[in-house]
């Protein structure tokens, strides 16, 4: 008797098994069925050695009491006496409660793990077979099926079998499954079965002989007539005999489902018939095929039905699918579809997803399969459908290091353990891993994890997964350092072609050249060399990633070269884990950002700074310039300085811009392109004052010393003055005078433009480093009148000659370097012309409106596609900044939300004020924001500026990229463009044009 307030013994050793439910337990061991088992220790323990003791004691309670009760006391005893099916029945019961299930509405097929001969721990094909023959309807097939399926999953549990000797039984029993399933159509319809031969051939994973658990079963049929059978009829009857197959195995019974059967990866999947010809699906892959089909093909197996037909079909694609590598756009297609298996993902699951997250199944049989296409050409034994078959088939071969290979093989087997466990429990079709605490510990407990269930699960998973996440760099890349650097004899490695076919695989334009600067980067037995082979393969990858990885792979060598011998830079690279992704990130999106790095390759530092990224205020700029200018001996001199300051923030800001659009490995993209926009702009427009100040301080200093004889102030126009400036951007400026007190006023005006002459000669000095265009066209009567006025002058000319685009043209104007109170003066005087009381009058609207109209007509470059146009095409830059303008000058006056220089600013305050709705509001600012990053992206891509997209697919691929669209999809990039600035063209002709 328990002492009331205390646990019994027996309730603490329940605990000590691993029972989570004690009370629970002990109350179904206190049954009477259970009566002569409750205490004998060798059922306790092997209970506690199951994967959930509290599931495999419920289960097995069920199990009893289904029995005959004469049968009752037989099953515990046997169970009690025959250690092997105790381990067997007891480790399906703790694993799997659908088993259990079926145990229980089927209670003598327990009997079915009663034998233990040699014969039984490896069957095939033929012993399924054997196991399925009774069955005549899809109700016997699916209990036959659970039979069959108890036995794989006892010798799973008990470690009879490996991961790779399950999953190919699994496949063995599909096989079985389809051929009783084909036999009961034919049953079914005679007449069909006479009239055609028809093959099923497996693909997917049990093509591969890898299944799991509960997975879709991957088929295509082939059919073909019987002799002197019409070839029409008898395809229709396959296509009959096929149906009701795929019905057999997929309805849902009384006894449940057994799996679907899935033919999506015929010919034109859902869309094409269902059964072909031979000769059919040979039309179709010599013409139609994609990349992704062929890759399907790996896996092809006959397994049921007229297996010689079968062989036939593979005989005759294999050779087509040992030259898809070959194939136009293969790159692109194998990098298209990874990603867009990964952005189909739902974001709350891709942490808990095994198959298709990062560091999944499908990474490992992906790299695998990509492999096997590019040397399987001239390799035979790569061709192989089987996972981990190939893997070692890859590494016997040399195209994968060995120990590499070993590591990944450890991994897949454990993400596929950890898969087939989760499915086992109930049976369902699923690869994410449980969030539940008892399930965790019920699946950490059948890998064999028992101290720390949940913990050593957690840590286990991740430790394989991470070595995946790094399998691109084991799998693709460091084989070709080997291949080069050559150090290690006697080993196995790539060939020259074999390295030259996979680089062209990874998307190397000239695979000659990258082996040449792998070469030279990473041989011989230098401290350099050594540290150049870690981080290559992983560099290799990033470049890879990229619209053009010859441009990285060249940039970095460059940039070795220059640096290399500085003791940092490796050091860099090596340990700061951000810096060599930025880097290549940076070397492989374009032509501007490595061309600035290579003029000053020490930049490459701020790559490695969390706050070297982060773009500089306007004055810290201004107090750094005017240093290098005080230090400098001559105005040219300085004006070297200054631009030297300006190159390297030119390179902090296309980095960022660069690394903010693309994402790291840490750190996704940028999700707001409107804050990237406005990041360059206000960066470049900062850069860019600066450097005007700096030139105009080196101006002064070399004729007048501190002081000018007249006040100075250059305003900002344009995109200067809107902070909105691009890579490629001139600076559009006013330059006004004040002479000084006692100076008169001719000198003061030959000073002025002495000046103005100074810092344009400075400014244009022939040099490496990115020219900024000084352009004053925006003046008072533009090229016609004098370059540089007084503040007095401004004033009468205004007064009396203004034109209404002048006025428009002022809505920008902003100081931006000189004497600032002038500045402010000036801006005093316009501020009535650009925002005039009660707002523009009739005559100045239409005005406008003409101007804008007649700008349409007569500016667009001959050519030139209008609904690509960054500046001047349909929904573009003009539309929405001059739609914008209008409401400035129309209601400035009386909204100061709209007194701003910026068209992003000003269109947020035309919308806060009321004028337009949120949504037209929203697609002028997103036709804005995307015209001015295609703007950007072009420049980044090619080095100089543009308007439109380039011609070029390779720079247009990196266009797109920059703009966040993965590989192949350039079109779907245009035809964004398109949509979004149409729709911004329909706002701008209701809003401009009052249409």
């Amino acid at each position: 008797m328990t002492v009331p307030g205390r646990r019994s013994s027996n309730f603490t050793r329940l605990l000590r098994h691993g029972f989570t439910d004690p009370s629970a337990a002990e109350r179904l061991l206190d049954l009477p069925d259970m009566s002569s088992a409750r205490t004998d220790p060798v059922l306790l323990d092997a209970l506690g050695a199951t994967a959930d003791p509290d599931l495999a004691l419920r289960g097995l309670v069920r199990l009893v009491e289904a029995q005959d009760p004469a049968e009752r006391q037989s099953l515990l005893d046997t169970l009690i006496t025959a250690k092997p099916l105790r381990d067997r029945l007891l480790g399906v019961l703790g694993a799997s409660e659908a088993l259990g299930d079926h145990l229980a509405r089927h209670p003598r097929d327990w009997q079915a793990l009663v034998t233990y001969e040699a014969t039984d721990l490896h069957p095939g094909v033929a012993d399924f077979e054997r196991g399925l023959a009774d069955a005549t309807d899809p109700v016997t097939l699916r209990v036959a099926y659970r039979r069959c399926l108890l036995a794989i999953a006892a010798r799973d549990v008990c470690g009879t079998t490996d991961i790779a000797e399950t999953a190919a039984e699994l496949a063995d029993l599909a096989t079985a499954t389809l051929r009783a399933a084909l036999a009961i159509a034919r049953g079914a319809a005679p007449a069909d079965a006479v009239q055609c031969r028809l093959a099923v051939v497996a693909m997917g994973k049990c093509g591969g002989h890898e299944l799991n658990y509960v997975s879709d079963v991957d088929v295509i049929f082939v059919g073909e007539p019987v002799e002197g059978a019409d070839e029409s009829k008898a395809v229709q009857a396959a296509t009959r005999l096929a149906s009701h197959l795929m019905r057999i195995c997929s309805e849902t019974t009384v006894e449940g489902t057994i799996w679907p059967v899935d033919a999506n990866l015929r010919p034109e999947g859902r869309n094409g018939p269902l059964v072909r010809t031979l000769s059919s699906h040979l039309a179709y892959y010599q013409r139609w095929a994609k990349t992704w089909e062929f890759q399907a093909l790996l896996k092809a197996r006959p397994v049921a039905g007229d297996l010689a037909l079968g062989e036939d079909y593979i005989e005759a694609v294999s050779p087509l699918v040992w030259q898809a590598a070959e194939r136009e756009n293969f790159v692109a297609d194998v990098q298209k579809m990874r990603r867009r298996v990964v952005d189909n993902i739902p974001v709350a699951e891709v942490e808990r997803e095994l198959k298709l997250g990062p560091g999944g199944l499908r990474d490992v049989e992906f790299a695998v399969q990509l492999l096997q296409l590019v040397h399987g050409r001239s390799d035979a034994t790569l061709h192989s459908g089987t996972t981990l078959e190939a893997l070692r088939a890859l590494a016997h071969g040399g195209y994968v290091g060995r120990a590499d290979a070993a590591q990944l093989d450890l991994a897949y087997r454990f993400l596929r353990a950890m898969e087939h466990h989760i499915q086992l429990y109930r049976l369902r079709r699923t690869h994410l891993v449980p969030e539940d605490a008892a399930d965790l510990r019920r699946l950490g407990r059948s890998l064999g994890l028992r101290t720390d269930p949940v913990g050593e699960l957690n840590k286990e998973w991740k430790r394989h997964a991470s070595v995946v996440r790094r399998l691109h760099e084991k799998l693709f890349y460091r084989p070709l350092l080997d291949a080069v650097a050559q150090l290690t004899p006697g080993e196995t490695r790539l060939s020259p072609k074999a390295a030259r076919q996979r680089l062209e695989a990874l998307g190397y334009a000239d695979p000659g050249a990258a082996l040449r600067h792998l070469e030279a980067l990473s041989s011989g037995v230098t401290r350099k060399a050594a540290i150049q082979r870690t981080l290559l393969p992983v560099l290799l990858g990033w470049f890879a990633d990229s619209a053009d990885p010859d441009a990285g792979l060249l940039g970095f060598r460059k940039v070795s070269d220059a640096l290399g011998k500085t003791p940092w830079y490796l050091r860099l690279l090596r340990d700061e884990g951000a810096a060599a992704e930025n880097l290549a990130r940076v070397l492989s999106a374009g032509r501007l950002a490595p061309d600035l790095l290579l003029r000053a390759p020490e930049a490459v530092a701020l790559l490695g700074d969390p706050e070297g990224l982060v773009p500089r205020g306007r004055d810290a700029l201004e107090q750094e310039v005017l240093a290098a200018v005080g230090r400098a001996d001559t105005a040219e001199a300085a004006v070297a300085a200054v631009r030297g300051v300006r190159r390297r923030e030119l390179f902090r800001t296309a980095a960022a811009d660069l690394i903010g659009s693309y994402g790291t490995e840490d750190n996704p993209a940028e999700a707001d392109p409107g804050e990237l926009v406005d990041r360059v702009g206000n960066a470049v427009t900062d850069l860019n004052a600066g450097t005007v100040s700096g030139a105009l301080r080196a101006a002064v200093r070399a004729q007048w010393g501190d002081t000018l004889p007249t006040r100075f102030a250059v305003i900002g126009m344009g995109r200067f003055g809107g902070r909105e400036q691009s890579y490629g951007s001139d600076a559009d400026v006013l330059f006004v005078h004040e002479p000084r007190e006692g100076v008169d006023e001719q000198e003061a005006s030959r000073a002025a433009n002495a000046v103005v002459v100074e810092m344009r000669r400075l400014l244009q000095l022939p040099t490496t480093d990115p020219p900024l265009l000084i352009d004053a066209d925006l003046r008072p009567e533009g090229k016609s009148g004098p370059v540089v006025r007084t503040l007095a002058s401004y004033a009468a000319y205004y007064r009396r000659w203004s034109l209404v685009w002048e006025s428009q043209a002022l809505l920008r104007a902003e100081p931006m370097a000189g004497d600032t109170d002038l500045g402010r003066r000036f801006l005093d005087l316009i501020d009535p012309l650009r925002y005039p009381a009660e707002g523009l009058g009739d005559d100045a609207v239409r005005e406008i409106r003409r101007l804008k109209a007649r700008m349409e007509s007569e500016r667009l470059p001959r050519g030139a596609d209008p609904t690509l146009h960054t500046k001047l095409g349909r929904g573009g830059l003009s539309d929405v900044e001059w739609t914008v303008q209008l409401f400035q000058m129309r209601h400035g006056w009386a909204e100061p939300g709209l007194r701003t220089t910026r068209t992003r600013e000003a269109l947020a305050a035309t919308h806060a004020a009321g004028l337009i709705s949120t949504e037209d509001a929203q697609i002028l600012d997103e036709a804005w924001v995307l015209a001015t990053r295609v703007r950007n992206g072009v420049m980044l891509v090619r080095g100089r500026a543009g308007d439109t997209f380039p011609s070029d697919s390779r720079e247009l691929g990196a266009v797109g990229r920059y703009l966040g669209y993965g590989p192949g999809r350039v079109g779907d990039m245009l035809d964004d463009y398109r949509r979004i600035t149409r729709r911004a063209r329909a706002v701008v002709e209701e809003l401009f044009y009052g249409a």
